[in-house]
């Protein structure tokens, strides 16, 4: 008898996008998964634009639940949607991310395979014209292929496409919401759920796709809050482990504007390296500044706890 798929909750975090929302749901509703061993939660993180007809649309394609909270960040929305999450697994995605068809699929053999990893799967950029949002996704990939160069060394998936069992991710604490915004609580996360001394695993098999439109000013102002949330999870990693606070190697660098060279055309990849100079000079003042914050008592860091 074949055995019965594990049954997951979705958990979607949203923020005054509701044309993004429904590419995002109507994409669960293809997903290539018996539609009574998955349900999706939606969570409104304070946003001015209501989401009822988005939602009602997918009535009776989906198991869907709408759940409404005042503005308080994603990680705070993540850690709401898996409070109620009746899954024995939890899988995160994004409301601007389409799930290819056998996302869970890919998912749920991790979770049959090791019940106690948790799992991340690929990203892939679906706006391949748009520079600012290569870029972006590409120093996604560089980290990913920098912090997991080997299966036995898997160490960092971002929340887009990041899988957990339920139990262990309640015991874990959940995302830490001294995260306001969508800019480092993943990397925390992953780094907390090692230190208790639980694994992670990749599901390459398992895909969603990006679709997050970028300007140059949203580019800057993503990687400024990246350097923002960098800072805390440097901060938070330290305090943990009572060591003090490490940044990259110059290697790191280096390595990272070589990367394009290897994963898309010659003559884009000169136009995106400067980008990705330009973004981590940002990165950089971003990191200071909240640096800064912290020496003078501005911050209201607080450890997770669900």
């Amino acid at each position: 008898m074949k055995q019965a798929r594990p049954f997951v909750s979705i958990v979607i975090p949203t923020y005054n996008r509701p044309d993004q929302l429904t590419i995002c749901l109507r994409a669960c509703s293809r997903l290539d998964y018996p539609r009574d061993r998955f349900e999706v939660i939606v969570i409104d993180d304070g946003g001015v634009m209501p989401l009822d007809d988005v939602v009602d649309r997918f009535h009776g394609l989906l198991s869907l639940t709408l759940l409404r909270q005042d503005n308080a960040g994603p990680a705070t929305a993540r850690n709401r949607g898996a409070v109620e999450a009746g899954g024995e697994f939890i899988a995160f995605t994004d409301d601007d991310c389409a799930p290819a068809p056998d996302w869970l699929e890919g998912l749920a053999a991790q979770f049959v395979a090791s019940p106690d990893c948790a799992v991340g799967g690929e990203t892939a950029n679906a706006l391949t014209q748009n520079l600012y949002s290569t870029a972006s996704q590409l120093l996604v990939s560089y980290l990913l292929t920098y912090y997991n160069g080997a299966p036995e060394r898997v160490r960092f998936f971002p929340s887009c496409n990041l899988a957990f069992p339920t139990k262990q991710f309640l015991d874990a604490g959940g995302f830490n919401v001294s995260f306001p915004r969508s800019a480092g609580e993943d990397r925390e996360l992953c780094d907390r759920w090692q230190h208790r001394g639980y694994r992670m695993s990749h599901a390459p098999e398992a895909v969603v796709y990006h679709a997050h439109h970028l300007t140059a000013k949203t580019f800057f102002r993503q990687h400024f809050h990246y350097g923002c949330g960098a800072y805390y999870y440097h901060l938070f990693r330290a305090r943990q482990r009572q060591q003090p606070m490490t940044v990259e190697s110059p290697a790191f660098y280096v390595n990272m504007l070589a990367y394009p060279f290897g994963k898309i055309p010659f003559g884009k990849a000169i136009w995106i390296v400067p980008l990705l100079v330009v973004a981590q000079a940002v990165n950089a003042v971003g990191f200071l500044w909240e640096c800064a914050k912290s020496k003078r008592g501005m911050t209201g860091l607080q450890y997770p706890a669900i």
